[in-house]
């Protein structure tokens, strides 16, 4: 039998998100031949309406579909108070809180020598500049606890030691509803570390 180039073609764009194999997207694109015409159309002007009107916050990095994300555009909004993030969807599990009124900075990922991803790499420079420019008082640092995060964390930490700013990391620990004998070793000693008064 002939190969359908075009069904190839969409099952190596599939291919090409995050944690999709080849099964998943070639699933994905018998899945796309037999949807309507009508829905075809919709999910091909979706994705090119994502890519003209959503783009990154000139200020802090995250995605949004105006000038200046309505975070950074908030003023009721600590703006002397910045959590760094990897990801935009970091931002995304923080505001879901609805506990945090400061304000957000986005890496765009993590140091990690094995891929190639030095401090140049990321939006670390912008960050020095921000807390020069908007006198920031506290960075709170929220990279995640692997040792991409923690290198990029301890960066950070080290690059900020010269400004007049309290850097802080977020604490480690046990998740709710866990058990101590399941735990691993480094996350019980950061635990133990990062105790507090009751």
């Amino acid at each position: 039998m002939k190969e359908l180039k075009s069904v190839n073609r969409l099952i190596d764009s599939f291919a090409k998100l995050p944690g999709v194999g080849y099964k998943s997207a070639e699933k994905m694109a018998y899945a796309v031949l037999g949807m309507k015409e009508e829905d075809v159309v919709e999910f091909s002007k979706a994705l090119e309406n994502v890519h003209e009107k959503v783009h990154k916050c000139p200020i802090c990095g995250s995605y949004t579909e105006e000038e200046i994300c309505e975070i950074c555009n908030d003023n009721e909004r600590n703006h002397r108070q910045i959590i760094v993030v990897s990801h935009f969807r970091d931002v995304l599990a923080f505001e879901s809180l609805n506990s945090f009124n400061g304000v957000y900075h986005v890496l765009g990922g993590a140091i990690s020598s094995i891929n190639g991803v030095g401090p140049e790499n990321l939006r670390i420079n912008e960050l020095v500049e921000r807390i020069k420019k908007d006198q920031v008082e506290e960075v709170i640092i929220a990279t995640n606890p692997t040792m991409e995060g923690e290198v990029t964390a301890m960066y950070i930490a080290h690059l900020l030691e010269k400004e007049n700013v309290v850097v802080t990391r977020l604490a480690y620990g046990l998740p709710m509803g866990g058990h101590l004998e399941y735990a691993d070793a480094l996350t019980l000693n950061k635990a133990l570390e990062g105790r507090k008064k009751f």
